[in-house]
């Protein structure tokens, strides 16, 4: 039967109706390009509670949620509020503040007081730690008389503290406490706060398993208690003048304690989750890999049959045990760089495992809140890491002859303020760029950075900036500006100056007290997160024996910096630093960012089946200081080890590449790998199972085209045909500072530069597209069908009329 035709007024809705639909799908917004590195679904386990009417204060109005409740480990949470009393601005935060605390206890009601982890912050500013005798509070019955205070008992049932100033658990330098969290005027406030798992807190327990031998484990909840905090005192005297009239009692103080708000949180498990009685292998690592092996972990245990004991390490000290390697002595490393054997030493594969990089990571407070945005280029790097500005040295009268006339701090640097300008007058000083101890091959990408920065490489080789800034002449022979080898961040300014308080005389700092190291990339993270360096630049006369200590920031006027790993930026919410690429971009660190910068890399000379990391071919969108961390093992290992190993990358290349933040999974911090390098994992492990590691890269359709070779691995190689895009990636104008006619990078081997050597580089096109790419294809590809079945439908019923006209026409 053929169907009736449309009447021509239902053809003409149909057709508006199209048409209007494709206005619609045109106007929607499309997921950004580059999505920030945030935890998926950390706000699906969000609870909000709100406070109540005290003796003295009312706090019925304040609603306080706790972004992440569930599924914890040692991380940064968000906690924000609404409906409080602004914090009066002033030098220090006297009163309406919020104090913030984590606790232990298995109270089904919340955790006791004796179980928090407060006061062991600086004595200024906010009330006081756990002190229950300045002001006395009449419900106080438990802790009275001469310096009353609240002990804290540990979860691990070891003795209780014996004084206020017994750190024995947690001090100054390790507490997460957040003493005063300021409200602004429109009642609303936010703060992310460090959460400690057993394994970095044992005094807390949080994660630990709680159940008996043999039963099903159950990890230790934990707790956040967040006590708001008025204008009165636990007696009920009030503060009228907040300028000047501080609060005095503890949070723990019975009275103020009653206006506790409490949030349950449940970790993660912290104890041993692999079966025992499974062969264990070492793998050595770079800590570019740290937290995503963490998250595989329990998978590569059931999954495998293995345990693999991941030991963060430099990639050096990886490779030379991979290079060590036997039917003895088995290993596996993860690296950045190659593994060199020797001519005749047993061959070696490197299968590419994950796709992340550094950050110059910040938590800035200023007047107004914490700053979200900073722009930095190569050359203010250069200028941090050679203490080049004159408080970033032990301050001496007169100003030091090798920074004199420089900036005080990069906060009144023009060069800074030109690129920021909204960046705000800061209270306090800003501390000095932390770095890591640890040589390592991302010390490496660092320095090639700011090498293949014309401005930067000036700077390091003695020239002055346009506003007369020069080099500390300490670090200027040191060769920073051409050796594409250095693996370290030296401080050789070897200046001392006076501490400050009732030092003796002779006592004296130096630059390393006064800008300590960071243990690791990961330490640096937690520093920051702190916002506090750890300088130790203040004379403690009370101490036992005297000695150099600590003078942490007051609260709301924390201001540090440091270079730290992807993961752990965006695991402890940290903002992080948007660098300026070789083609003059500022770029942030994420998934799609580092996609595009591993695009743009082309292999070591002498190592096709190693991508190097190359700040100089970094354009468009690619972010700067991106690596790609290699599992490297050599094939003079037992047949059940390198079974086993290549077990480990088939997951860390298959599963472990799928994003999320369930065990298994690959982290925030990470971007997938590329279907090209995938493969290349795969026959990495294949050939590492069978025990060869020879040949070379079977060319692709793409072998004529340099865009479009991908790197290989193993006797089956891989093959490749991705067209002109990764050409099209490696290439562009220099610009912003960048040095066309200069070398894009030096190979820390001293090789020719990537621009001089036969090497390959992986194609845009092989890099997948992101979800706003995906989405934005499709949205235009139905609005083009749309559009023209729109324009169709009008166009017959209009032709009809048309016809109909003529045909009437005399």
């Amino acid at each position: 039967m053929t169907a009736a035709p449309t009447p021509p007024r239902s053809r003409v809705l149909v057709a508006v109706g199209a048409l209007l639909a494709a206005l619609v799908l045109a106007l929607l917004p499309l997921p950004p390009a580059s999505t920030a590195a945030a935890a998926e679904g950390a706000e699906d386990s969000a609870v909000t509670q709100t406070g109540k009417k005290g003796k003295y204060d009312d706090f019925s109005d304040l609603k306080v949620t706790v972004h992440q409740t569930k599924g914890l480990r040692s991380q940064g949470v968000r906690v924000s509020w609404e409906g409080g009393a602004p914090t009066q601005p002033s030098v220090k935060f006297n009163v309406d503040y919020l104090q913030i605390m984590q606790c232990w206890g298995d109270g089904a009601a919340g955790p006791d007081r004796e179980q928090c982890a407060f006061g062991a912050g600086t004595s200024e500013g906010a009330g006081a730690g756990r002190s229950v005798e300045a002001v006395k509070d009449p419900e106080e019955k438990e802790y009275t008389g001469q310096n009353a205070f609240v002990p804290f008992r540990p979860a691990d049932g070891q003795p209780a503290t014996t004084s206020l100033y017994d750190f024995t658990y947690f001090g100054p330098l390790d507490t997460n406490e957040q003493k005063a969290v300021r409200t602004f005027d429109n009642g609303t406030g936010e703060v992310e706060f460090e959460l400690q798992d057993g394994n970095q807190a044992n005094h807390l327990g949080c994660g630990e398993n709680t159940a008996p031998a043999g039963n099903t484990p159950d990890p230790r909840h934990c707790w956040l208690v967040v006590v708001p905090r008025g204008t009165h005192e636990a007696d009920g005297s009030e503060k009228t003048n907040p300028q000047s009239d501080a609060l005095q009692t503890s949070p723990l103080s019975t009275t103020n304690w009653a206006q506790r708000i409490v949030f349950r949180l449940d970790f993660l498990p912290v104890d041993q989750f692999c079966p025992e009685g499974q062969p264990e292998r070492a793998v050595p690592g770079s800590e570019l890999a740290d937290d995503a092996v963490a998250s595989w972990g329990p998978k590569l245990c059931s999954s495998t049959g293995s345990t693999f004991v991941y030991n963060r390490a430099s990639e050096e000290s990886a490779r030379n045990e991979v290079m060590g390697a036997s039917e003895e002595t088995p290993a596996m490393g993860v690296t950045v760089d190659p593994v060199v054997q020797p001519g005749d030493g047993p061959g070696v594969v490197h299968a590419p495992v994950a796709v992340t990089g550094l950050a110059v990571a910040f938590f800035i407070e200023g007047p107004s809140g914490v700053v979200q945005e900073l722009r930095l280029t190569p050359r203010l790097v250069a200028k941090m890491l050679t203490h080049s500005y004159v408080r970033d040295v032990p301050l001496a009268v007169p100003t030091p002859e090798q920074v004199k006339g420089n900036p005080d701090f990069y906060t009144s640097d023009p060069e800074f303020r030109e690129l920021n300008p909204r960046f705000p007058e800061l209270v306090d000083e800003p501390r000095s760029l932390m770095v890591p101890l640890l040589n390592s091959d991302t010390t490496r990408v660092v320095w090639n950075w700011l090498q293949s920065d014309k401005e930067a490489r000036e700077f390091l080789a003695g020239e002055a900036d346009p506003w007369g800034m020069r080099v500390n002449s300490y670090f200027q022979d040191l060769s920073l500006a051409e050796n594409g080898s250095l693996t370290d961040f030296p401080k050789a300014d070897p200046t001392t100056a006076v501490p400050g308080g009732f030092a003796p005389e002779g006592a004296t700092y130096s630059i390393t007290d006064l800008d300590p190291y960071t243990a690791d990339l990961h330490d640096g993270a937690v520093k920051t997160r702190r916002g506090n360096n750890g300088r130790t630049i203040q004379w403690d006369v009370g101490a036992t024996p005297p000695r150099l200590t600590n003078d942490a920031p007051l609260p709301g006027r924390h201001a540090v910096m440091a270079i730290v790993d992807a993961a752990s930026a965006v695991r402890y919410g940290l903002q992080t630093a948007a660098l300026r690429n070789a083609d003059g971009t500022f770029v942030k660190p994420a998934a799609d960012t580092f996609q595009a910068a591993v695009s743009a890399m082309r292999t070591w000379p002498d190592h096709p089946d190693v991508l190097k990391a190359d700040p100089a071919r970094a354009k468009g969108q690619a972010y700067p200081l991106t690596a790609v961390a290699y599992a490297a093992a050599s094939v003079n290992q037992g047949a059940k080890d390198r079974e086993a190993y290549a077990d480990f990358i088939r997951f860390a290349a298959g599963p472990g590449q799928t994003p999320g933040l369930s065990a298994g999974q690959l982290p925030p911090g990470y971007a997938p790998l590329p279907a090209k390098l995938r493969a290349q994992a795969e026959t990495a492990a294949d050939d590492l199972e069978k025990g060869v590691a020879q040949g070379e890269p079977t060319p692709g359709p793409g072998a004529q085209d340099p865009g479009g070779l991908v790197p290989g691995a193993g006797t089956g190689g891989t093959t490749s045909g991705a067209g002109a895009g990764g050409a099209a990636a490696a290439g562009g104008a220099g610009g912003g500072g960048t040095d066309p006619s200069a070398p894009e990078s030096a190979a820390s081997d001293g090789s020719a530069p990537p621009s001089s050597a036969p090497q390959q580089n992986v194609a845009d096109a092989e890099q997948g597209y992101t979800p706003g790419d995906v989405l934005g294809i499709i949205r235009w590809v139905l609005l083009v069908v749309l559009f023209l079945g729109g324009a169709a439908g009008l166009a017959g019923p209009i032709m009809l009329r048309l016809a109909g006209r003529q045909t009437r026409t005399p």
